[in-house]
């Protein structure tokens, strides 16, 4: 994969760290006023936004599908938001939630497979 394809790559995971923390991270701080949470997250998600168009824009200039783009998306949002939950949220990581993630990745492989 040449260097270029892995731009849009490297700014989607840098895009989901920031949903993550913008859509979860309130949750460690339940006791804060609920206006406060949303307008932290408001500000972190335009941090997002700032890696997350960039991303998309090159990967479709770089030949990469909407689909996959899409898909990309969301199996790194997963492996970020396993990460997170554990790392962050100190919440346990099951089984369950591993195969559901990996039912994802056979996903990935059927939208990037060229039939």
């Amino acid at each position: 994969m040449p260097l270029i394809k892995v731009v849009p790559i490297v700014l989607l995971t840098i895009s989901n760290v920031f949903m993550t923390f913008a859509w979860y991270g309130h949750l460690k701080h339940r006791n804060s006023p609920l206006v406060w949470a949303i307008l932290a997250s408001w500000g972190i998600a335009f941090a997002e936004y700032c890696f997350q168009v960039p991303a998309n824009r090159i990967g479709a200039e770089q030949g990469f599908k909407t689909a996959e783009l899409k898909t990309i998306q969301e199996v790194i949002t997963l492996s970020v938001f396993a990460f997170f939950s554990v790392w962050y949220l100190k919440e346990e990581f099951r089984w369950n939630y591993a195969v559901g993630f990996a039912l994802m990745v056979a996903a990935a492989f059927f939208v990037f497979k060229k039939w």
